[in-house]
């Protein structure tokens, strides 16, 4: 199963990030869809995520608010466009301005895959606005996921 929510998107501005958890694919979609669980990985090292929202269908709207170490607020939110139960959630993504209006919208995916006795989790985000944007997030994701797999370590046990 593809991962890749826009096949167009020129591949210095798109994201894709692979990682294997030992856990049921059916934990790690909790994980990624139950509000309760996302507001405690879906933040980077050191941010919090104390507003977590989300109506999980097809049309419906997610709205999150992170809090930097310093306090700041940072708003996002999006729409769901596909949802694939236990495989495979797509929503836009976009972050808020300072006027609290959404700015540059991507595409994010994140497909569930067996994978010999765990989970194999593809994220895959598109179309970024700069190459910057795309590695800013690489690095926020990339510790988001680190956090998920902590979660789900606790709770597979």
């Amino acid at each position: 199963m593809s991962a890749k929510g826009n096949d167009l998107a020129p591949p210095d501005r798109a994201l894709e990030i692979t990682r294997i958890y030992a856990a049921p694919r059916k934990l790690v979609y909790q994980a990624i869809t139950a509000c309760e669980h996302v507001a405690r990985w879906m933040a980077p090292k050191d941010f919090t995520m104390p507003v977590c929202e989300g109506d999980l269908r097809v049309g419906g709207t997610w709205r999150c608010c992170m809090v930097s170490p310093e306090g700041k607020a940072l708003w996002l939110g999006g729409v769901y466009t596909d949802i694939v139960p236990d495989r495979k959630v797509v929503c836009t993504h976009a972050w808020d301005d300072d006027d609290g209006k959404p700015g540059h919208e991507t595409l994010l995916t994140i497909a569930l895959e067996d994978a010999g006795g765990g989970t194999r989790l593809t994220l895959h985000q598109a179309v970024f606005a700069t190459r910057e944007s795309r590695d800013g997030h690489r690095g926020g994701w990339s510790e988001c996921l680190d956090k998920l797999g902590a979660l789900l370590e606790k709770e597979n046990r």
